[in-house]
């Protein structure tokens, strides 16, 4: 069981970075090139070109990574998806189509750079951007519904029954779960290409590291601080949808009146208690529920095995939070310096440079804290994790096969950007 969970979490771990790419950077395309329709600015142009080369490449992994995920569903969770399967189709369905719009958009738009007027060039990016958000927003959807499932019952047999495919893909979770993703891939995205041009100007290689910082930041900017609006709320929805789950993410062990925010720590599942944490007296009170000395669930008030690891999920969202601080102020910082119109010192693009690690540490943070924060159950309330695994054996040998298979991709795909960021100046 532990193999084949290492090796469904270490595939999404890597498909998630690949699918975030493969939603926010078609978005910069959109607006590079319309910038360069606008201005005529021959840097833009230059921009969108090398963009939409590195777009390509990551279209091809990313098919590639997920095809992979799709067959490990089926080998690894049998149980899940004989279960679950006749419930969630609809928007694994709805993100094939999705993904067959991409592809058609795709390649219309490599192809007719010369084929179609700049207008009609620059449009056809617009269905790329927005069939790759509704990928992920289905997706999303299912896995939503994982923790708040809904949209059935199960008969005597223990058999899901009068099964309503809509209202399971439009379960409680889904408004919160999905813009806390999106935008987690919109910030990895934009901070993570305004890290790579900064780093670029800092190694002296200066041609159109303006432009795409500004391009880049521009969206990181306006994403993160919504980020922070859609992670109170996802906060406030778990605290009445998956109490467990926020006793976990926030180490509260006891059940408690006027509970306070804890900033780092150590949960000591063992003694019940979190160690070394800077408490904020009634402040989750507060944030969960408005209201100074409301009642949040400690884990204590859960079974021992109905628990979630609460050492892994409190250290995940405080790295999650801590990282998406550091990078808002990051973006307040580029935002001051935008408007007096001063220079990047060298300070500044390290920052920048930085931030490129903190988004990253920030989306897969989260991610983890989404998982792990449901456990022990796959489906919350339904299915343990534990029964729902393939009882197939020497499946360490397929890990150690399927990681490697990522690490290659991996290693390929920072290959093919870096070549293709190389042939910028030659596009012009």
């Amino acid at each position: 069981m532990l193999a084949a969970r290492a090796q469904m979490g270490t595939s999404l771990a890597f498909h998630f970075v690949f699918s975030a790419l493969g939603i926010g950077l078609p978005l910069l395309l959109v607006i590079v090139e319309g910038l360069y329709l606008r201005t005529g600015d021959r840097t833009y142009y230059a921009l969108a070109r090398t963009w939409a080369k590195a777009m390509a490449a990551l279209f091809a992994i990313g098919a590639v990574s997920g095809t992979t995920i799709a067959f490990e569903l089926g080998l690894l969770w049998p149980v899940f998806m004989r279960e679950a399967g006749g419930i969630i189709g609809i928007p694994f369905s709805a993100e094939g189509f999705a993904f067959f719009i991409e592809a058609i958009f795709v390649g219309i738009y490599l192809y007719g750079w010369e084929r179609l007027s700049p207008r009609a060039h620059w449009l056809c990016s617009i269905p790329i951007a927005v069939s790759g958000a509704l990928a992920g927003f289905f997706v999303v959807c299912a896995n939503a519904w994982m923790n708040t499932p809904t949209g059935f019952r199960l008969d005597a047999h223990g058999m899901p029954v009068d099964v309503e495919p809509l209202a399971a893909m439009f379960n409680p979770a889904w408004p919160t779960e999905v813009a806390h993703t999106l935008l987690a891939a919109y910030i990895f995205v934009g901070f993570g290409v305004a890290a790579w041009y900064a780093f670029k100007r800092l190694r002296g290689d200066t041609f159109g590291s303006l432009h795409a910082i500004r391009i880049a930041m521009l969206v990181g900017a306006i994403a993160i601080p919504i980020q922070f609006v859609v992670g109170d709320l996802s906060a406030r929805f778990d605290a009445h949808a998956e109490p467990a789950k926020l006793a976990a993410l926030e180490g509260q062990f006891q059940t408690q009146a006027g509970a306070p925010l804890r900033i780092g720590g150590l949960p000591d599942a063992a003694q019940h208690r979190t160690r070394y944490a800077i408490e904020i007296p009634k402040l989750l009170s507060i944030l969960s529920f408005e209201n100074p000395n409301a009642v949040v669930r400690g884990l204590d008030s859960f079974a021992a095995d109905r628990r979630p690891p609460v050492l892994f999920v409190h250290l995940s969202f405080q790295l999650m939070v801590g990282s998406a601080t550091l990078l808002l102020l990051i973006a307040i910082w580029w935002f001051v310096l935008q408007c007096k119109r001063a220079e990047f010192s060298r300070l500044f693009l390290w920052a920048l440079v930085g931030s490129g690690v903190l988004g990253f540490l920030a989306m897969e943070a989260g991610w983890m804290v989404t998982e792990e924060g449901r456990q022990p159950w796959i489906v919350q309330g339904y299915w343990l994790t534990r029964d729902a695994v393939t009882p197939a054996p020497a499946l360490d040998v397929a890990f150690a096969i399927f990681t490697l298979i990522y690490i290659l991709l991996s290693i390929t795909l920072a290959w093919l950007l870096i070549r293709i960021d190389r042939g910028m100046d030659s596009v012009q």
